[in-house]
């Protein structure tokens, strides 16, 4: 699994015009799941995402998790985070999860990372055409791979 977090002031999940999901403070997560994936990888990364200490204390300084300053998640999946670049200019996506391998793991992380923050977890649709809008605070983003764990 792949997931790039950003801290945001506002989120917001759009598919043909009707929000879907909107958070104010706390990730945007951008998820992308592959055939090897297991649900350890899933219970790995829901816990870096809901303990990845980025958000302010009130020295200003990244110190505080997401559960400690009340924040959100807005959870979108993201096929592309599997994108193969080095042959041509036009990616390749074999690595990307099929939906009905992919769909279950979306639906489980979900669950995890709503029991894990205590409240609802905001969605997009997936495999629908979605439209993001975000605003970064900071900016900070950070990538994590469940492959590459040390």
């Amino acid at each position: 699994m792949r997931a790039v977090l950003q801290r945001v002031t506002h989120a917001k999940c759009v598919v043909d015009e009707k929000i879907t999901g909107e958070i104010e403070n706390g990730f945007l997560v951008l998820l992308g799941i592959e055939d090897a994936d297991t649900v350890e990888d899933l219970e790995w990364l829901a816990q870096k995402i809901v303990n990845m200490r980025v958000f302010s204390d009130e020295n200003d300084l990244m110190n505080k998790a997401l559960t400690e300053v009340g924040g959100g998640i807005l959870l979108v999946s993201q096929f592309t985070l599997f994108a193969a670049t080095k042959k041509g200019n036009r990616p390749g996506f074999t690595r990307a999860a099929r939906p009905d391998f992919a769909i279950p793991l979306y639906e489980q992380m979900i669950e995890k990372l709503s029991l894990l923050l205590g409240k609802k977890v905001e969605t997009g649709i997936f495999g629908a055409d979605m439209k993001i809008s975000l605003l970064n605070d900071g900016p900070v983003t950070i990538f994590i791979d469940t492959k590459n764990k040390e």
